[in-house]
């Protein structure tokens, strides 16, 4: 890059910086600098948008859906990344839940404002859709939308909505969609679990998509475009480079930002797919303590639980007796009993099995086991079978049994949309 040629404004200055550090790791994975040992470097689409000088977004005026997760190998946002960049007209910013600089709790947001660090407008996108969205696109004065916000591979996790929301608002709106990619990170090997009913979408579930999906964003923008929206958007995506559907997070070697404030870890987005039914239970999925969705518990559990859930022998997991005191969420401040999962085989653990072999197990070691009164396990599991069939004295085996029709008919749609290894 010839800097006499440019203004050496501090605009201009970080613009330069960026596209020199971000053109030196592309440079690095073309010739095969090895990650985790693989001899191959993931690279995400926000470091190939980058590395190809924005050229995507050439002439455009740019709004970008993103959250804390969209951030560069050295942890800076991505939106400051381009901000700074003369090369790209950055006019506009969209949260989602818990908002764009990830200060809100679960069911929260951060609402209209202006972005101290930036100067620009953050618009709210949570829990508006349709028209409602579209007009805030349409004042934002954006050409292009942009999406970029690190998933947690789970049906329920509401980044995935937003990003259905943004696509078929977007096209109301007519504007065009960038999805860039970034990795699924309890890998991409397959789906599994309970299907979607129509009936039942909510937030947590638009669309008859499996519980644990196995997709990345850009497979999901284009399922979501080809199978589901009424009138496709003027869809583009750019995928990653260097990333296999066997590979689990940590291969990326790229920083974990928590995508919301009870997904501190990889290792709880392992176990989220299954472990985030008990929202729909009185027992608490262990918001409020350190291990989130990997403790589970409430008041009069005690040892028989984590004794009779490894008598289930599920594969790749371990369960220990447990107490803690949750800082917030159910059981505030009161020590309770439970489990905390521990995984020791990640690639033959199944956590959505895993989830319906707790729910199980608990309903039969505790007698207080209860469903939550507006019957929340429905939208979360997508019908009425998981609550009803376990209600009517059914195992762990009958239960996962009842959706795999449903789950095959998924996966063959599913397997169109791949795009990885």
């Amino acid at each position: 890059m010839n800097l006499s040629r440019r203004s050496l404004s501090r605009r201009g200055l970080l613009a330069a910086t960026t596209a020199s550090a971000l053109t030196t790791s592309a440079t690095a994975a073309a010739e095969g600098g090895g990650g985790s040992g693989t001899g191959r470097r993931l690279r995400t689409g926000f470091e190939r948008l980058a590395a190809d000088g924005y050229a995507l977004l050439d002439g455009e005026r740019v709004g970008i859906v993103t959250n804390p997760t969209g951030v560069t190998r050295d942890v800076r946002h991505i939106v400051d990344v381009m901000h700074a960049d003369e090369r790209v007209n950055l006019v506009a910013v969209f949260g989602p839940e818990h908002g764009f600089r990830g200060t809100a709790q679960a069911g929260g947001s951060e609402g209209r404002h202006d972005d101290p660090a930036t100067g620009l407008p953050v618009y709210d996108t949570y829990q508006k859709s349709g028209k409602a969205l579209a007009d805030i696109f349409t004042a934002a004065h954006v050409d292009t939308i942009v999406f970029d916000i690190q998933d947690a591979g789970a049906r329920f996790y509401t980044y995935i909505w937003t990003l259905f929301d943004c696509m078929e608002s977007a096209e109301l709106a007519g504007k065009r969609f960038v999805v860039l990619d970034r990795p699924n990170p309890v890998t991409g090997r397959g789906a599994y679990g309970p299907v979607l009913h129509k009936e039942f979408a909510t937030f947590v579930g638009r669309q008859p998509i499996a519980q644990a999906h196995g997709m990345t964003v850009t497979e999901l923008a284009l399922l979501f475009n080809g199978e589901f929206l009424e009138r496709p958007v003027h869809l583009e995506t750019v995928r990653m480079t260097g990333w296999q559907r066997s590979d689990f997070y940590d291969a990326s070697e790229l920083p974990w930002v928590p995508p919301s404030p009870n997904m501190p870890t990889p290792d709880t987005a392992l176990v989220y797919s299954g472990t985030c039914l008990f929202e729909g239970t009185n027992l608490s999925e262990g918001r409020g303590t350190t291990r989130p969705f990997e403790l589970l518990g409430a008041e009069g559990i005690d040892r028989k639980w984590a004794a009779a859930a490894n008598d289930v022998g599920l594969r790749g997991v371990h369960f220990r007796e447990a107490y803690f005191a949750p800082t917030f969420s159910k059981f505030q401040g009161r020590t309770i009993g439970g489990v905390q999962l521990h995984v020791h085989d990640r690639d033959a653990c199944d956590p959505v099995r895993t989830g319906i072999a707790l729910l199980v197990t608990a309903k039969k070691v505790w007698s207080g086991f209860a469903w939550r009164s507006d019957n929340w396990i429905d939208k979360l599991t997508g019908s009425t079978r998981v609550r009803t069939m376990i209600d009517a004295g059914a195992g762990t085996d009958e239960v996962v049994a009842a959706w795999q029709e449903d789950l095959a008919r998924f996966r063959a749609v599913r397997r169109r949309y791949l795009r990885y290894p």
